[in-house]
């Protein structure tokens, strides 16, 4: 918490940058109610972060069109991802108390901006994670979550060497904007960062291409998994689940999840293909490492793929040092993958690393040749039409990682649930008083 609010005052310090073509640090409209609330003075429901492991469920105003490209959703499904808790934790800086959380979510337009031409009242979308504005260097070639014009804040530019794109719902470090785990939400450069969904794709299938599918695709195509390849998946949480189902359609001829809990039973469940590693029951002397290259004939798997996160450390010296601030994530989990593949072998990192880590294996990176590769922000315009015809097909099905369907009222709760792994939690979708009853296959409504 001291490091967010240290970080928030060297931003407040410095300034932002002058390249975001549109307005930051509208993460609730209550910071100003004259310039984002609607002025109606309607309220809406909405998951605000009220501290470090604290969020609750708030009345707060609803958002009205702030700039000419502006889309107002009445939302329809949002989701809670591994993500959240970074910001729950307090991992991600630049956390302010009362921002409104979200980075996945779908809804009906309910009013626009007068520069929106392709989008009418009505239109069931989907938001992609990212706020992209479509014209710049990257966005050009569709690599929206690197957008240049979106995400002014000077401390990411400074520890990254430049700015990701700006998101919703993810602190001020990533533009401070309104996330989707609410009623209504405002969606900057609406024309760009909204995908209408066919009457065939229902809101607990399309809202995914928000952040996970995309995510998932990109981890498995960035890092290269080929025609035979055996690949070795780190967290079997819905990326790791994801990216299991994407691997095999992608050609890969085995796959090895690795976790330490009832996530691999749940995976095992809906793809008996997938080989599952427990690293809390290896057997004594044996290490991650060691066990992979007893499954695959001594050398190790082609290609390791990270889908967990830096937070969470396994061994008492990266926890100390996560706790002291000597580090911000672990490198346990890129040290295992970087020791577990074949030699010339690749790694590809989606989970979420915040900033700077300590004993990182650099010697057997470099002497075995083994590639690194940083998946980065999944950019999800480059994928979400492809993604989208693929449910269309029933080629991939996102039901399979769908386990509950709550209230938003009660996502507070399960937020902690979530964190604490319990009730069987993979992937919920979140229903608000504009949703539609379940779809069919769907399940039905979990009360908290």
């Amino acid at each position: 918490m001291a490091l967010s609010q240290a970080a928030a005052l060297a931003e407040k310090a410095l300034g932002h940058k002058d390249n975001s073509i549109t307005e930051q640090d509208i993460a609730n409209p209550a910071r100003d109610r004259a310039k984002y609330a609607d002025p109606s003075g309607e309220t809406m429901k909405a998951l605000v972060w009220t501290g470090k492991n604290t969020v609750e469920i708030q009345e707060v105003p609803k958002p009205r069109v702030v700039e000419d490209r502006d889309v107002i959703l009445k939302v329809t499904g949002s989701t809670l991802c591994g993500s959240d808790l970074h910001l729950l934790h307090g991992s991600i800086v630049e956390m302010q108390k009362g921002d409104i959380l979200g980075h996945e979510f779908c809804g009906t337009v309910e009013s626009m901006g007068d520069s929106v031409k392709n989008l009418s009242k009505g239109d069931r979308v989907v938001a992609s994670f990212q706020i992209a504005c479509g014209d710049c260097y990257y966005c050009k070639k569709k690599w929206s979550s690197q957008c240049e014009r979106t995400n002014s804040n000077t401390l990411e530019h400074g520890m990254y060497g430049g700015n990701t794109a700006g998101m919703f719902g993810y602190s001020h470090f990533t533009g401070g904007f309104a996330g989707g785990q609410a009623e209504y939400v405002r969606v900057p450069l609406g024309d760009v960062n909204l995908l209408k969904l066919p009457d065939n794709v229902p809101d607990e299938k399309g809202l995914y291409l928000s952040d996970v599918l995309a995510t998932s695709w990109h981890c498995v195509i960035d890092t290269g998994v080929q025609k035979g390849d055996v690949v070795a998946v780190w967290g079997a949480g819905p990326i790791g689940q994801m990216v299991a189902s994407f691997c095999f359609i992608n050609g890969a001829a085995r796959v090895i999840v690795i976790d330490s809990n009832w996530r691999l039973d749940y995976i095992k469940e809906k793809y008996p293909k997938v080989e599952t590693l427990n690293f809390n029951s290896l057997p004594k002397g044996e290490s991650v490492t060691s066990q992979l290259k007893k499954m695959v004939d001594g050398r190790g798997p082609d290609i390791a793929l990270e889908c967990v996160a830096g937070e969470y450390p396994k061994g008492w010296a990266h926890y100390f040092e996560l706790m002291s601030g000597a580090e911000t994530d672990t490198s346990e989990i890129i040290n295992e993958m970087i020791t577990s593949v074949r030699n010339f072998g690749r790694c590809g990192v989606t989970g979420v690393y915040a900033g700077f880590t300590n004993h990182f294996n650099i010697g057997s990176l470099m002497e075995r040749g083994v590639r690194l590769i940083g998946n980065g922000q999944a950019p999800v315009h480059l994928y979400w039409e492809k993604l989208l015809k693929m449910i269309e097909s029933g080629e991939i099905e996102p039901l399979d990682m769908v386990s509950h369907r709550i209230a938003l009222e009660d996502l507070d709760k399960v937020y902690y649930k979530f964190d604490k792994r319990e009730d069987g939690l993979q992937k919920i979708f979140v229903e608000t008083k504009f949703s539609g009853p379940p779809a069919k296959g769907t399940p039905s409504l979990t009360k908290y």
